[in-house]
């Protein structure tokens, strides 16, 4: 008798998981879509690129447009970021976030350009 009433105090019951599960869902993807609008609205749209440990600059707008946030189910976790657009690489966010050099196409003319990166 006494067994079956500890029992059913513990969290691993169907109903008790199910409710945290909701629970964990909902907060997480609010804090996603809160973490998502702040990142877009630190972006500013201007031509010079932004100093080191600043949010960057968006010389097209895509950058700020791209940036989504998923919620997955089985970690538990949240992801937010830009998603790669269609025929593109993917590299410039890599190189906004690490740095480096690529190659870029201005006026006409192959030039090669230098990202500082996150210093963190």
């Amino acid at each position: 008798m006494i067994n079956a009433k500890m029992k059913s105090m513990f969290f691993d019951r169907e109903g008790v998981m199910d409710k945290v599960d909701a629970g964990t869902r909902k907060w997480m993807s609010r804090f996603g879509s809160f973490v998502r609008t702040r990142s877009r609205q630190s972006i500013r749209k201007r031509k010079a690129s932004a100093p080191p440990g600043s949010p960057p600059s968006s010389h097209t707008g895509k950058l700020k447009s791209s940036i989504y946030f998923g919620y997955d189910q089985d970690l538990r976790t949240v992801t937010i970021g830009p998603i790669v657009a269609e025929g593109t690489t993917g590299e410039g966010a890599d190189l906004l976030e690490n740095g480096g050099t690529t190659t870029i196409i201005r006026r006409g003319k192959r030039v090669r350009a230098k990202c500082r990166g996150n210093p963190m």
